[in-house]
């Protein structure tokens, strides 16, 4: 058995050293710096080879790269970097990295071309200049034989531990079983279609109703096509904290039912989160957890990778702690060595997703899931949507550095003269403005460079401003029909906003980077909606997974007398009052009550404590922290009864488990369409344009995923009954009622 490492991770594991230290930054962005390799590469002679694929054995380690380029006349390997700022003050052990990357990729090419002697050097390339540094060693083919064969001992034993651990792994999960005794009714059905998206290397849009047991009915199969299928690892994705924490049980049952199992799963959190020292910076002088990170990494590595926990983040936090090294980053290194990650969507779906650049630097095999995956068209816009306010270059202009005041003025001016052009409060640009956008090119540059020079230095606010502005730049360069440039007009003052609509021109090349991505939901209809806004590849399969809930669990009564449209709410709220008054009078518990909007529910909890005042209410909070949804929740216990009234598309209307006696209805007083705005009737024309469907891909279904959300909050598990009521007339049309769950028996309420 052969143990493959790229270059580049070889090097990190054996030639990291000292400090972690992120003081030599902003670096180039990746386009900025395929550009700087391309201006370098641009400028050798015709003879230069360029981007040279080069591997080579050390006992059972196959060592693979891609080296920049290769000067045959001057027999010069050369490794490029680009940089901005001033070289000197790159860390020391930021060079020693990049020279053990050159010196291995020497190696490799004496060894493919049989050279006695090689040129090796470092070419650094100035972006901001565009001059080039040039470091070079003559080495002969013996002396980088002896660097390479010594940094592959380093890691070999490492690298045959690690073999060792997929052995034992690939065999425990070929023979693993289910964790439970039986599948649960349309667990089988998810978990073989799972299974056979692997098997077929293609994706998956699986719509899974609540209470089936997804996450180990997803987990499960891709576990043991792990196996079967070569895979490195699995990317277990979810959008919220409930989801990560369902991804972890799922692995404590997984690992539980197979004591044997050396499963090594890892939870990511955000930074700000497992930050240890919020108030300082990320180097050497100011962080103790970032001094000799690099030295005491080894040591926290091999703990937390021996310990045999499920390495969520408060495990990785204390093994951190424990050893002196910064959570965050032991987190990250972690994920090298995990066999499932688990963690938000935007570690593998966002610009700079570290999970994806993994994937690809590492050439890995991997499967990814994505739970509660209706929200994946609203999070990846979101990822790809930047923007900038006035008021906030308006204050920054008060308080920058005196080298950044003419760089932002000049941006004050172009902002100003496209507020010139416009009357309306709302305007989409059919192009990119050319002279605002070169503007904020320019104090992209000017923030680099003192940044560079002043990084400890620079305002919180400032920076903030400076990678907003990094994100419009970079979604200026892919600029496209997938995306609006507009600006809004405000009596506080205007907002520019690149506002992605199509997310998937972005995604694509993260759904070729896996063998299968698998999307799950409860909430996947129709499936050409998400298909076409998420770009999913040629030849995605779908299936719809049989409800284990009978039609009689769960009574569905459509009041269609009443209309809770904008113009009739005034008119609404008193038979929205009485209609729930009926049903409490008939079956007291504890209910559940949706509405569009903060407003509408008020109102209707007014005039409902008003006319019913022995009916126990309680609202949710328009502000709302982790105390206030943890009391909102516990209000539906066993033996209480009341109505919670809530916002729909909120933090109660998903993500939430009341099952029995904790909740045995729902009133949703809206069909959950987005507010009729100038954005949205953009994004309607833009849906329109692209797919011929723009109310529908705009309104109808995003709306429409909310209510069957919601009403899920009712029927749990397979003992649960309940009732829901779908309050507006409009939900008697058919077009209506076909994007409402099939095994729903449908009913007009009585009148």
């Amino acid at each position: 058995m052969s143990y493959t490492v790229a270059v580049r991770a070889l090097c990190e594991f054996t030639a990291k050293v000292g400090d972690l230290d992120l003081r030599f930054t902003p670096s180039p962005t990746s386009q900025e710096g395929i550009a700087g390799h391309a201006t370098v590469t641009g400028r050798r002679n015709d003879d230069y080879q360029r981007e040279i694929s080069l591997s080579g054995d050390f006992g059972p380690l196959h060592v693979r790269g891609r080296a920049d380029g290769y000067d045959p006349a001057r027999r010069q390997l050369e490794e490029i970097k680009t940089y901005r700022g001033e070289l000197d003050k790159m860390p020391a052990n930021h060079r020693q990295l990049h020279w053990a990357q050159a010196r291995i990729y020497g190696h490799l090419l004496c060894q493919q071309l049989q050279l006695p002697m090689l040129r090796v050097a470092l070419v650094y390339f100035d972006i901001v200049s565009q001059k080039e540094t040039i470091l070079h060693e003559e080495c002969t083919a013996e002396a980088l034989r002896t660097y390479f064969e010594q940094h592959c001992s380093l890691f070999l034993e490492w690298a045959e531990q690690e073999m060792a651990h997929r052995q034992a792994r690939d065999a425990q999960l070929t023979a693993m079983a289910f964790p439970h005794a039986n599948f649960r009714p349309g667990q089988r059905q998810l978990a073989e279609a799972m299974y056979k998206a692997s098997t077929r290397s293609c994706c998956l849009l699986a719509q899974a109703p609540t209470g089936i047991g997804k996450s180990v009915g997803s987990l499960f199969p891709m576990l043991k096509a792990t196996a079967a299928h070569g895979l490195d690892k699995v990317f277990f994705l979810a959008a919220k904290v409930p989801g990560r924490q369902m991804a972890l049980d799922a692995c404590a049952i997984v690992k539980n039912s197979a004591p044997l199992l050396p499963l090594r799963v890892l939870e990511l959190s955000a930074k700000a989160s497992a930050c240890a020292h919020p108030d300082k910076a990320c180097h050497g002088e100011s962080c103790p957890l970032a001094r000799g990170f690099y030295d005491r990494l080894p040591l926290a590595r091999a703990a937390a990778l021996a310990s045999g926990l499920i390495l969520d983040k408060e495990a990785v936090r204390a093994i951190a702690l424990q050893l002196d090294v910064c959570p965050y980053y032991l987190g990250m290194e972690l994920a090298r060595w995990s066999d499932v990650v688990i963690g938000d969507y935007n570690y593998y779906f966002d610009h700079s997703a570290m999970l994806y650049g993994m994937t690809v630097a590492n050439d890995w095999k991997v499967n990814v899931l994505i739970d509660e995956a209706h929200n994946m068209v609203a999070r990846t816009r979101g990822m790809y949507t930047a923007e900038l306010e006035q008021a906030n270059l308006k204050m920054l202009r008060k308080i920058a550095p005196e080298a950044l005041k003419k760089p932002l003025e000049r941006v004050s001016r172009q902002w100003t003269a496209l507020l010139k052009e416009q009357d309306e409060d709302y305007l989409v640009h059919p192009a990119l403005p050319e002279k605002f956008f070169a503007a904020l090119q320019n104090v992209a540059t000017a923030f680099g460079d003192y940044m560079t020079e002043h990084a400890a230095a620079l305002d919180e606010e400032l920076q903030r401003f400076y990678f907003d502005v990094l994100l419009l730049n970079r979604l200026a360069e892919s600029f496209g029909d997938h995306s609006l440039f507009d600006v809004s007009k405000t009596a506080s003052g205007s907002t520019v906003c690149i506002r992605n609509i199509v997310p998937a021109p972005f995604l694509a090349s993260r759904f070729e980077a896996s063998r299968s991505t698998a999307l799950f939901s409860a909430t996947l209809s129709p499936w050409n909606y998400y298909s076409d806004t998420l770009g999913m590849p040629e030849g995605t399969a779908w299936v719809d997974v049989e409800s284990p809930f009978q039609a009689e669990q769960l009574a569905v009564r459509v009041a269609d007398t009443i209309s809770t449209r904008y113009q009739h709410r005034a008119a609404s709220l008193l038979p929205i009052a009485e209609l729930m008054a009926r049903q409490y009078a008939d079956a007291p518990g504890n209910y559940l009550a949706f509405f569009s909007s903060f407003d509408y529910m008020e109102k209707t909890a007014a005039l409902f404590a008003q006319h019913f005042p022995g009916v126990p209410i309680w609202l949710q909070p328009r502000r709302m922290d982790d105390g206030a949804r943890t009391q909102f929740l516990g209000r539906f216990g066993l033996e209480t009864r009341g109505i919670g009234f809530a916002v729909l598309g909120g933090a109660f209307g998903e993500g939430i488990d009341l099952p029995g006696a904790r909740l045995i209805g729902a009133f949703i007083a809206t069909l959950g369409l987005p507010q009729i705005n100038p954005v949205n009737e953009q994004i309607r024309q833009r849906m329109g344009h692209i797919f011929g469907a723009g109310y529908d891909y705009t309104y109808l279904y995003p709306g429409m995923q909310k209510v069957v959300q919601a009403a899920g909050r009712v029927i749990r598990t397979q003992s649960d009954k309940g009732i829901v009521y779908l309050i507006d007339d409009r939900f008697a049309r058919p077009e209506i009622r076909q994007l409402l769950p099939t095994w729903w028996d449908v009913q007009l309420a009585e009148r």
